[in-house]
């Protein structure tokens, strides 16, 4: 008992293997970190309307402008598709990686399953945010920038996905 007692006060629960011997995962949890900052700070107030533009009253969204007049249009009058793209990001994405972070932090295994599901909505999610950025009135002018600084968001879900194939997720192998 006292070495289980020992193993809770360390933050750690037993039979998990230390966070820093997991280096996927810690990728994971700073790129999920980014996503989850990028979605509250700029994806969800553009969802709901505030507008990516000099003088918008939402500062990240001025800094925004810059990058959307150079790289991204479609930000600049996002299409419905657009929209629907950024609220999922800033509703139901930014909240559910909070939860993954959490789980990949503490090695909690009852995320593998909301974890798949969300894997296979983000990848659907980045399909229609791609389709109405690359395919909207005002495409990106330079994919060799555009393609570098999105795709990651279509490639950390599918990583995760394969990070969960199998169980056990935390412990070692034996």
């Amino acid at each position: 008992m006292s070495a289980r007692v020992s193993d809770r006060h360390a933050g750690t629960t037993t039979g998990v293997l230390p966070l820093r011997r997991r280096p996927l995962d810690l990728v994971l949890i700073a790129f999920f970190s980014i996503s989850i900052l990028y979605g509250f700070a700029f994806s969800l107030p553009e969802g709901l309307g505030a507008p990516v533009s000099p003088d918008s009253p939402w500062p990240p969204l001025r800094a925004l402008h810059g990058w959307a007049v150079a790289q991204e249009p479609g930000h600049l009058t996002p299409t419905p598709t657009l929209v629907a793209s950024l609220l999922f990001d800033g509703f139901v994405q930014s909240p559910f990686l909070l939860l993954l972070v959490y789980a990949l932090l503490r090695g909690r295994e009852w995320i593998r399953t909301s974890a798949l599901v969300y894997s296979g909505a983000a990848i659907a999610n980045m399909y229609f945010y791609f389709f109405a950025t690359w395919f909207g009135v005002h495409p990106p002018p330079h994919p060799e920038v555009y393609w570098p600084l999105n795709l990651p968001w279509l490639i950390a879900p599918m990583v995760l996905a394969w990070r969960l194939r199998r169980a056990p997720l935390f412990v070692a192998p034996r």
